[in-house]
């Protein structure tokens, strides 16, 4: 006996295939996951990459002036290092930065931090560093007093 060939394939997957067709989904879940590892992984580095010099500013009842959003900051910690923005400069080099750096020429306004347990000196010699370099728009930052 012998079985007639029709060109048909009994069972396998082409049959399987035609009958179901082709899945045309997106799986979402793998993404979804993506997306959250990512969003942890952004949210501890922008947490270790918001780094600053440590300082404590000393606290007045001064009013808050309107800061513009990208001032020019001397900050003077208290071992009586000068950072100018985040960059630790020396003092002979301070005056050719902030020139460099001022955008509105010597009517830029400059802001000034220092450590309130530091020793006054330095803040003395930065200011006259600042003065004698031809700026005059100075500002010291403090903390406000909590009541």
């Amino acid at each position: 006996m012998a079985m007639a060939n029709t060109g048909r394939k009994v069972g396998g997957a082409r049959s399987r295939r035609s009958r179901h067709g082709l899945n045309a989904e997106i799986n979402v879940t793998p993404l979804v996951d993506v997306m959250l590892v990512l969003m942890l992984v952004f949210m501890i580095s922008a947490s270790v990459l918001a780094v600053g010099i440590n300082i404590d500013l000393p606290k007045t009842t001064a009013d808050s002036l309107t800061i513009k959003p990208d001032p020019i900051n001397i900050t003077i910690d208290k071992e009586g290092k000068i950072f100018l923005q985040d960059e630790e400069v020396i003092l002979e080099d301070l005056a050719s930065k902030l020139i460099a750096l001022a955008g509105e020429g010597y009517k830029e306004r400059i802001y000034v931090r220092g450590d309130e347990n530091g020793n006054v000196g330095p803040y003395l010699k930065v200011m006259a560093s600042i003065n004698a370099a031809g700026f005059t728009n100075i500002g010291l930052v403090t903390d406000p007093v909590t009541k």
